[in-house]
């Protein structure tokens, strides 16, 4: 049954896709490739405003300029939805060395987001190495308490989608302090979420389990772990030192930010596309998630350049505490549901502003191959990689009230180099791959809102 219903739709579309369909896919890629304005957004929002992290001076300047920003496109109704957001500051640099008799080593280190100071003389202990949980637990406290664990558990390499392999090891960095702490550790180093071997270590958010002491915890570059693991090796009596000074502060009030083009004919069926304005505090946020911000907004732009008035309602939402919190996400479904308001559709792009391969999709068999049947006419643009998937992190609340969610699918391979760290800055971002990212979003939004679901 589920084949014949693909049969049909397929069917029914490719007679009239191909000619005037194709026609305004083709007019949507050359608005943006040719006028499009996401990298200058993008420039402003990493050059002029910088790190945005949740609760930060930075964040509140990103809400206000891509208000402004979408006020001045003429969209017809932007708007602010209030949310509080958790307000964690990382204080002064961190330090850390290795210890190994009389040599000191300096090593690259970044506490984790949600992560309780050290002592303001830092902790040094001896440490023990593990790459996973069940390694820890099998120590038990006769071995690990009183002294630091090193979680060194890379990302597979052999993983051609990369983003299956940070999901293979970003439980450690997650779950770490607390599973360290169940044993009587002092401090918990996590390895750096990348597959590349350098000198930046990656922030991210953690989490400590109730009734568990919280330790401070923090990632170590993946150079950093390497030489930590060797000289183990050949004196598991060293000592590491590390000190940090992060604090969490009181919840801040803070905002989702909303811009829509009202639909003509269905103005109740909402399609959304966006990103998350908020990013971790090393550096400017371009790949993580100033790109899908800029993207999101720039699918509106072009709508409305090329006189594009669509039956659907189009909103870009500017999703605030993805990072360390996902209150944005939620506060947007929420409202949602209290508003009453029918979301047929949600994209968004999370995964950096790389070359586009498709996009991944969480809802119904219906509505999926609904959705498959454009793969001819996305095709000739790169976008062959169209089916189930993952949506994204923001607009997941939204699948308990049936939406499709749909995630943007660039090219994963650089990704995990950039997450997190000092290096995620404009001169990241390839401008042309940005701007196809935007048209792909907008040609999917455009066939979406033209047929419905």
């Amino acid at each position: 049954m589920k084949k014949i219903l693909f049969f049909l739709l397929f069917c029914a579309f490719s007679g009239f896709a191909q000619n005037t369909d194709s026609l305004q896919i083709r007019k949507i890629y050359d608005e943006i490739l040719t006028n499009g304005e996401c990298y200058k957004t993008l420039t402003y929002l990493c050059k002029t405003i910088g790190p945005r992290l949740s609760g930060s001076t930075g964040a509140a300047k990103a809400v206000q300029y891509t208000k402004k920003v979408m006020e001045d496109y003429g969209f017809e109704k932007v708007f602010l939805q209030e949310v509080m957001v958790p307000h964690w500051v990382r204080g002064a640099k961190e330090e850390a060395y290795i210890e190994n008799g009389k040599v000191k080593t300096k090593v690259p280190i970044v506490a984790l987001g949600g992560s309780v100071a050290t002592p303001a003389i830092g902790i040094k202990a001896e440490v023990i190495e593990v790459k996973t949980f069940e390694e820890l637990k099998a120590l038990g406290e006769a071995k690990v308490k009183g002294k630091i664990v090193l979680f060194n558990r890379p990302m597979d390499p052999t993983k051609i989608n990369t983003f299956e392999a940070y999901a293979g090891a970003v439980g450690q960095r997650g779950n770490g302090a607390s599973e360290a702490a169940k044993y009587g550790a002092v401090g918990a180093i996590v390895r750096s979420m990348t597959t590349l071997q350098d000198n930046n270590p990656h922030t991210g958010g953690m989490r400590y389990a109730p009734g568990i002491p919280m330790i401070p915890t923090a990632a170590i570059s993946t150079n950093g772990a390497n030489l930590l693991s060797k000289l183990l090796k050949e004196n598991p009596k060293l000592k590491f030192y590390f000190k940090q000074n992060c604090q969490t502060l009181d919840d801040a009030p803070s905002h989702n930010v909303v811009g829509e083009i009202r639909g003509t004919e269905k103005p109740d069926e909402i399609i959304v596309v966006g990103g998350h304005l908020d990013s971790w505090d090393l550096a400017e946020g371009a790949q993580d998630d100033g790109s899908g911000c800029v993207q999101a907004i720039e699918v509106l732009r072009a709508m409305k350049a090329l006189g594009i008035k669509p039956k659907r309602t189009i909103r870009a939402v500017m999703y605030m505490n993805e990072e360390n919190g996902l209150r944005g996400g939620t506060k947007y479904a929420d409202l949602a549901k209290q508003n009453n308001e029918k979301h047929i559709a949600a994209i968004e792009s999370d995964n950096g502003g790389f070359t586009p391969r498709g996009f991944g999709m969480v809802g119904t068999n219906e509505q999926i191959a609904k959705v498959t049947v454009y793969k001819n006419l996305l095709a000739p643009y790169g976008l062959a990689e169209i089916g189930r998937g993952s949506g994204g992190a923001d607009i997941g609340p939204l699948g308990n009230l049936g939406t499709l969610l749909i995630g943007f699918k660039p090219d994963s391979q650089r990704y995990f180099d950039f997450h997190h760290a000092q290096n995620d800055k404009l001169d990241a971002v390839n401008e042309r791959e940005l701007q196809l990212g935007a048209a792909s979003m907008a040609a999917l939004v455009y066939l979406i809102d033209k047929y419905g679901l």
